[in-house]
């Protein structure tokens, strides 16, 4: 293409061969940055309408203009330069050898990215990204901060300790995110009674008490609490299933079962279940064969 142009500078405008590279280049250069300032004004526009803080903004757009003018100066060696089939494979070589060694942060702004474009989670939400239980607390061009939930405790309690997630394990991962559409999750308390008590009262404790702690979000979610019952190998599984807050998921449910425990020792007619070994006693019954001898005798 570039021999092509120089040929047409050549025999149309009669301008000497020595001075059509240069020429060709400047045509370059002003073309590439005419479509870099229309280019960059809409990704700007975009980009900060959708990124989560202005730093990042900069980082990128930064990063932006170095990427366009590295292209440029390629393009203008390339234009410039007599042999295209040797500045191109070198140039293809160059780039190659950049292409590896920044694989990662160039993944990682890949990653930042997709998450301004396709918003699968923003600051503040809880998610699950490669094993790891946390809220949101920063979105950048390489990482994702979080607050690590759970980690030093068993359970969902923020734990205060920040995570590093770098944006490139982003397409590799599958995400979980707790907040997407609504605040609220289905939850669940487990429990199992014994075959000898009242379900019907036991399923009446459970849902009393589940709907004494979630009266708010029954309110906002519309939903009612229910139950769900199996059978175990010592008696009867209850599954209580309930709408709850998804960063306050912990308290509710420790809530919930506080009152259940009340609920079953003031009620005789429902008992926890367990494991265990009960020993029976019982009268031995007279031998009825010895019984009928002593008889005839």
């Amino acid at each position: 293409m570039f021999n092509g142009f120089q040929q047409l500078l050549v025999g149309s405008f009669n301008i000497d061969p020595q001075h059509a590279g240069p020429i060709l280049s400047v045509t370059v250069i002003v073309l590439l940055w005419l479509m870099y300032l229309l280019i960059t004004r809409g990704v700007k526009r975009y980009v900060r309408r959708q990124a989560f803080n202005t730093v990042n903004v900069q980082n990128f757009l930064l990063i932006w203009r170095y990427a366009w003018l590295a292209v440029i100066v390629i393009f203008a060696l390339i234009s410039f330069s007599g042999s295209l089939t040797a500045l191109g494979l070198s140039a293809a070589f160059v780039g190659m050898i950049l292409g590896w060694s920044l694989q990662a942060p160039v993944t990682g702004i890949a990653g930042w990215l997709m998450i301004i474009l396709k918003r699968p989670f923003k600051i503040g939400d809880r998610v699950i990204i490669s094993g790891i239980t946390g809220d949101v607390t920063d979105i950048n061009l390489t990482h994702i901060v979080l607050n690590q939930v759970g980690g030093t405790v068993s359970g969902e309690e923020k734990s205060g300790r920040g995570v590093l997630v770098p944006n490139a394990t982003l397409f590799q991962q599958v995400i979980y995110n707790y907040t997407l559409e609504t605040d609220f999750i289905l939850d669940e308390v487990t429990l199992v009674v014994t075959f000898n008590s009242n379900l019907d009262e036991a399923s009446n404790i459970l849902l009393a008490a589940a709907k004494d702690v979630t009266r708010g979000i029954m309110a906002q979610t519309g939903t009612q609490p229910f139950v769900r019952y199996e059978w175990a190998d010592w008696g009867m599984r209850i599954r209580l299933r309930y709408q709850t807050d998804a960063k306050d998921r912990q308290r509710i449910s420790s809530e919930i079962l506080r009152q259940v425990f009340t609920g079953f020792h003031a009620n005789d007619l429902v008992d926890f279940c367990y494991p265990h070994q009960e020993i029976v006693y019982r009268p031995q019954k007279p031998d009825i064969l010895t019984g009928l001898d002593q008889q005839s005798k």
